[in-house]
């Protein structure tokens, strides 16, 4: 019976017969292995190298030269460097490297080459060769098992004081030493029984994932050591082997569990580009289900947990099993699991893999290019000598205005690309194209239509973003989403195999154009004035006195109108059949345009409006006051309520006066927090020392006098208050606060976006209101 499944893991030795590949699937019967022997590792050189790599490499065997009818993107002969083992392949690489012959694909871990050849993503199935045994795809949509794993530590952990675990309805918290009499808590003699029966209830259990929070920087890192101490092997795989955690280049933590994938929460909610102020467990609890951990306090919770151990350890288990179950619940929340799983069959990438922009376009670009034949380029070899831009961002027309359409372009540079036949391919065949297969692109360059690949890509995707909307798959929705854009931002960047700036330049200077172009039609032929721009997005103002019935239909009307002359123009023009598609998207009743402080220029990025959504009135804000993290709650709960009034035609003024009034009273203590976050550790800031750093410092000290051992740093969130002797940690300010600064420095700034629109300014009203006393 062939074994079939979802690839779980996937790791690569050297063995009796070459390289051995295993593989981890689970499927309807569980979870097996599957390894592929007698497997080489190759890259690529030019055919011109021979001599040069032979010469190199004459006192090592185990490598072969073959040729292949291959051709590198500058056209040139390739050569496949075969290696029977890895240990070979390293050598092999260190040492041509070192002569500098040029190397192509030689960083593709040959075990995802393997996968990455076949075309296996969805899922695999095992098939017997007269080599052996091999994979094949196979369409396989798995039902993974989590155990949300937490530890809780001695302040300085080394030592560990209990572990939660909550795998479906089953929950355990293993103590060290004695446990509360609860039917889901066990206590072992000592810290190795403890690890002992922790690896005993992971086989038992046997789950294919492991979740948590900042799991692998510290929980699997932290029993990694203590086993190591104990002198016991954390024999967490499926075969019994011992988890590894090591640390990559890049600083980041990764584990290796031969059949178990260790997943962090907040990695993965990054990567599925969630934003939160803050990703403690405690933040995206709060914000996501409403509820948090059950000890709240960040700078006494080591503290509490070293009191619960020792004087109540049935609060200390609820604590701890309470991390467990709220990491899942954010999982099932924010739909983790199904994203990773479709990203897995979308691209290829392990479900372990943070990032992974590059590798994703790898997986689905490279098998295309090398059956059209071709090889990818060496690293850094693309141009680099152009001025590229960014997306283009139009200056705007300050203003309070009515009426204002929002239209925004569909994935623009993915629909570029494929209007465009933007490819490297396709650039590199440039001169072997007809005349009618040409596309123009900047900088000179040109595009041959005829052999582009990435267009096909993405149409590809796009089709199957549009399935997936609209069978409610949002976790698919979204993985779509994330590579389409994502093709742009590899080929943008010069981390990219593929990078050349004639590649980035015809996506983002064909966004300026077509934006441009854009808010040309809607001015000369439709008699609307545009008064911002960015990107993607037009921002088009009907006039005060608009007269159109219904709005929302008069914008698709205008939307398709655009999108029937954009056909015609591009055919017209260059040839092409356009992928792109204007969409009418906002409707602002009213919309606030501001100005550069002290300046009469218009703002870009920064706006707000009141549009209609789900039959309410919504606000809406974008790089204003109410949505930077680093304004106080006083003035985003001001400026909300003034622009509300001022947008619905409300009196306004009074809020101006009452707020003021209130600031100074001392009715508005709780509302004058400032919250920042340290961008690097507390003692790195000598130079410059601005608010929260100087807060940050008076902080470190009051925590080290009450002999607490926590240590500010990097990411650590810092709430102060502006006193009359600058800024004090709201946890022991000693100072009265300067309520002068707030009427300054958050009040007038926020009033003063709008007030001037209406012939008014902050200080004015004041002073009006100043004079009547």
């Amino acid at each position: 019976m062939p074994i079939t499944g979802f690839p779980l893991t996937r790791t690569q030795r050297d063995g009796s017969q070459g390289i051995e590949y295993t593989f981890w699937l689970t499927g309807v019967e569980g979870a097996h292995a599957v390894t592929v022997t007698h497997a080489e590792a190759v890259c690529f050189v030019f055919a011109i190298d021979q001599a040069a790599i032979e010469s190199c490499l004459k006192d090592i065997s185990g490598w072969t030269l073959r040729h292949l009818e291959l051709k590198s993107l500058s056209l040139k002969p390739v050569m496949g460097l075969y290696c029977q083992s890895l240990k070979v392949y390293w050598e092999v690489l260190k040492r041509l490297e070192a002569e500098q012959i040029a190397l192509m694909e030689e960083d593709i871990r040959p075990v995802d080459r393997y996968l990455m050849e076949r075309f296996i993503r969805t899922g695999a199935v095992q098939f017997e060769t007269v080599k052996g045994v091999e994979l094949r795809p196979y369409d396989f949509t798995p039902d993974l098992k989590l155990l949300s794993l937490d530890i809780e530590t001695t302040l300085n952990a080394n030592q560990l004081l209990s572990i939660g675990l909550q795998q479906g309805d089953q929950s355990l918290v293993l103590f060290n030493g004695e446990a509360p009499e609860l039917a889901w808590c066990e206590g072992c003699s000592d810290e190795r029984t403890l690890l002992q029966r922790f690896v005993e209830i992971v086989a038992d259990w046997d789950p294919d994932l492991i979740v948590g929070w900042n799991l692998i920087g510290f929980d699997l890192r932290v029993l990694a050591r203590r086993a190591k101490a104990n002198r016991v092997g954390l024999k967490l795989g499926r075969d019994s082997s011992e988890m590894h955690v090591d640390v990559g280049q890049n600083g980041r933590w990764f584990s290796r569990i031969a059949g178990r994938v260790a997943i962090d929460g907040i990695e993965t909610l990054k990567g599925a580009t969630w934003q939160f102020d803050s990703f403690s467990l405690e933040s995206v609890a709060q914000a996501l289900l409403g509820r948090g951990k059950a000890i709240d306090n960040p700078y006494d919770r080591g503290e509490k947990i070293q009191q619960l151990f020792r004087e109540d350890k049935q609060a200390l288990a609820t604590y701890n099993i309470e991390d467990c179950r709220l990491v899942l619940e954010i999982f099932k929340k924010a739909e983790l699991l199904e994203y990773l799983i479709e990203r897995t069959r979308l691209t290829g990438l392990a479900l372990d893999k943070v990032g992974g922009s590059q590798a994703a376009f790898d997986n689905l670009y490279l098998p295309k290019l090398h059956r059209a034949g071709y090889v990818a380029p060496p690293y850094a070899s693309g141009r680099s000598d152009l001025s590229v831009p960014g997306g283009f961002v139009m200056e705007s027309k300050p203003g309070l205005y009515r009426d204002v359409l929002v239209f925004d372009f569909k994935s623009l540079y993915p629909s570029i690309i494929r209007t465009f036949s933007v490819d490297p391919l396709a650039l590199a065949l440039a001169g072997e194209a007809s005349e009618a297969s040409l596309v123009p692109g900047f900088f000179g360059a040109q595009f041959n239509a005829d052999v582009a690949i990435l267009p096909a890509i993405i149409e590809e995707l796009w089709l199957a973003r549009d399935r997936a909307k609209a069978q409610g798959n949002s976790a698919l929705s979204q993985a779509i989403k994330i590579q389409m854009n994502a093709c742009y931002g590899v080929l943008g960047s010069n981390l990219c195999r593929f990078y050349d700036q004639n590649l980035s330049g015809a996506i983002t200077l064909r966004g300026h154009e077509l934006l441009q172009k854009t808010a040309q039609w809607f001015e000369f032929e439709r008699g609307h004035q545009v008064i911002y721009g960015d990107t993607d997005s037009v921002f088009v103002w009907l006039g005060d006195d608009c007269q159109q019935g219904d709005i929302a239909q008069y914008g698709a009307e205008l939307a398709d109108q655009a999108n029937h002359w954009l056909q015609e123009h591009l055919k017209q023009q260059y040839g092409v059949e356009s992928a792109l598609e204007l969409q009418y998207e906002t409707h602002f009743k009213r919309f606030l345009m501001p100005t550069m402080r002290h300046s009469e220029k218009g703002t870009k990025k920064r706006y707000a409006g009141l549009k209609r959504s789900g039959g309410e009135d919504q606000l809406v804000f974008k790089g204003l006051e109410t949505v930077r993290s680093d304004w106080t709650p006083l003035a985003k709960k001001f400026q909300t309520e003034l622009l509300s009034r001022i947008f619905n035609d409300e009196s306004w003024r009074d809020l101006v006066v009452e707020t003021t009034e209130q600031l100074l009273s001392g009715n508005a203590d709780h509302q004058l927090t400032y919250r920042r976050r340290l961008r690097r550790p507390l003692d790195a800031y000598q130079a410059s020392n601005p608010p929260h750093v100087k807060a940050a410092k008076k902080m470190q000290s009051y925590l080290d006098r009450q002999g607490l051992n926590v240590r500010l740093g990097r990411g650590d969130p810092i709430e102060y208050v502006m006193t009359v002797n600058g800024p004090e940690p709201t946890i022991c300010r000693k100072s009265i606060i300067d309520y002068q600064h707030y009427v300054s420095k958050q009040l007038e700034p926020v009033a003063d976006t709008v007030l001037p629109f209406l012939g008014a300014s902050f200080n004015d009203l004041i002073d009006k209101q100043r004079a009547l006393f």
